[in-house]
């Protein structure tokens, strides 16, 4: 993003307070961050996106009650606030692919691994609580 955002010529939009936007964005992507990190280590668990294999518990609480993905959907707020700071039009799109690799090439065969592991209980908790938000 901030590759193109420095060679590229394209509109970069400067729009009052994009500074502290682009910080809170950044801001409470890195908490959702941190306190889903806690939320694992609490339970014990592998944070390893890697190995889901290995996964000792069903992480349901805290944040996990609302996103399946509370990790990622921070990550993704900080990318979205990096945007934000450097402003160019075309840098937006990073948090767009960023969302759509990661769902495919991640989230989905992490789906698969924490079905074939945790059964009925991962199928209900998929089936009360979105993927992303």
């Amino acid at each position: 993003m901030w590759a193109i955002a420095s060679t590229w010529p394209a509109p970069v939009i400067r729009l009052p307070g994009q500074a502290v936007v682009a910080l809170g964005l950044a801001g409470v992507g890195l908490a959702i961050d941190l306190a889903s990190v806690v939320r694992f280590l609490r339970s014990r668990t592998t944070v390893n996106p890697i190995r889901p294999d290995k996964a000792t518990s069903l992480v349901i609480s805290g944040l996990y009650r609302y996103s399946r993905n509370p990790m990622y959907l921070g990550m993704l707020l900080v990318l979205s606030g990096w945007a934000v700071w450097l402003g160019h039009v075309i840098a937006f799109a990073g948090p767009v692919l960023f969302a759509i690799v990661l769902t495919r090439l991640q989230i989905l065969p992490e789906e698969t691994a924490l079905e074939a592991r945790f059964g009925q209980e991962y199928r209900d908790y998929k089936a009360r609580v979105r993927r992303w938000i």
